[in-house]
């Protein structure tokens, strides 16, 4: 009922309005920047695409070498270690591993997969052998990260947890 009484206020004397708003003066325009036109604009083009003598005599007389005596000496340095910094491959995969190229070295203190899961098998095997000590020693590896890679992984433990009941199905695990 209230929405009835809004749009009679509202349409109460529309025509009279409308005509009131529309007999108002107009506001006028802002004025235009004053210009020559397209004229104007061909001459710029133009302006832009011609040679500028005095410009192009100072850029010709500039000469900018930059050189980096601590970059030049590092550079040196990462070539130089990249070299010494390298041991042979002491496990491949035989054939084509999916696509990639052949490793023929590694950096130090870093592993190949094959490597990796080489000497932890080894180690979780032959335990008073091959130790922490001696794969460190073996594949160029800091002491920490070798006692850290024995404890924390395991590639082949299967553990099979016994169920709660006897009724429930159990895989034979030999």
């Amino acid at each position: 009922m209230g929405a009835r009484v809004v749009r009679m206020f509202r349409n109460f004397n529309l025509e009279n309005r409308v005509a009131r708003e529309i007999s108002k003066e107009k506001p006028r325009a802002a004025p235009r920047h004053e210009s020559s036109g397209p004229a104007s604009e061909v001459e710029r083009a133009e302006s832009v695409h011609q040679k500028n003598d005095p410009l192009l005599s100072h850029l010709k007389s500039v000469y900018v070498e930059s050189k980096d005596p601590a970059a030049t000496e590092a550079s040196e340095a990462v070539t130089v270690a990249k070299e010494v910094d390298r041991r042979p491959l002491m496990f491949s995969v035989p054939g084509p591993f999916y696509g990639l190229q052949e490793l023929t070295d590694v950096p130090k203190g870093k592993l190949t997969i094959v490597e990796a899961l080489k000497a932890l098998s080894s180690h979780q095997r032959e335990p008073h052998t091959w130790t922490p000590d001696k794969i460190a020693q073996e594949y160029s590896l800091d002491l920490k990260d070798t006692k850290a890679l024995v404890d924390f992984f395991a590639p082949f433990n299967v553990e099979i947890i016994p169920p709660k009941t006897e009724a429930a199905k159990q895989i034979d695990a030999s």
